[in-house]
């Protein structure tokens, strides 16, 4: 039976408070990438889009921040990184967008005909037009750490129009989480791979977008 899709909702967005997610919007948890397992720190995931984006907020326990680099297009997988894949057509060209927990930006656009990293092909000049970012760091009195991260990913920059509900994208959300005790890997739709790796395509689940 294959696995359940993420509904993406129509809703509003609020830029007095770009956190709130619209009724109904559905939250789904990563787990570990490489065997499917419960990862030691929480990370959820929620979409909802409106007639000009695809919103992606995650909400990511953290114990140990590990986030330096600024500059756009840096290579913010080998830090804290919460990334988006997205496929509006075909597996086999997809959309890659990553923030880090200093709100800096990696986007890429892939070629993968067979899809698997070995013949992928990465175009990092490739930007993600009008992309909207957001950051967040919640402190609990008990010292533990939430980070919310919200990206808003225009249509227009992924050269499609608004999608008609019904429609399905494929794609996959996931997390890296730097440790000094262990690093750990986090996805949507587990990639069953060890050493981890992403760029794995069978392993897109569905979006699908309702009104």
């Amino acid at each position: 039976m294959p696995p359940a899709p993420i509904t993406v909702v129509r809703g509003a967005f609020s830029i007095e408070d770009p956190w709130l997610s619209p009724a109904g919007a559905d939250v789904q948890r990563l787990r570990k990438s490489s065997d499917g397992t419960a990862p030691r720190l929480s990370t959820t995931v929620t979409a909802y889009y409106d007639d000009q984006c695809l919103s992606v907020l995650f909400s990511a326990a953290d114990d140990h921040v590990v986030a330096t680099m600024t500059q756009h297009d840096d290579p913010l997988y080998d830090e804290d990184v919460v990334e988006v894949f997205l496929a509006p057509l075909t597996p086999s060209a997809y959309y890659e967008i990553e923030l880090s927990p200093l709100g800096t930006i990696f986007d890429a656009r892939i070629e993968s005909p067979d899809g698997i990293r070995e013949t992928m092909r990465a175009d990092p000049a490739w930007d993600c037009e009008r992309l909207f970012a957001a950051v967040r760091r919640v402190l609990e009195t008990s010292g533990a750490a939430t980070v919310d991260t919200l990206i808003r990913i225009p249509f227009r920059s992924l050269g499609r129009p608004v999608p008609a509900p019904g429609e399905i994208w494929r794609g996959n959300f996931y997390r890296i989480d730097r440790h000094p005790e262990g690093d750990e890997y986090s996805a949507w739709r587990p990639t069953m791979k060890d050493p981890p790796d992403f760029h794995v395509t069978a392993s897109f689940g569905n979006l699908l977008f309702r009104s």
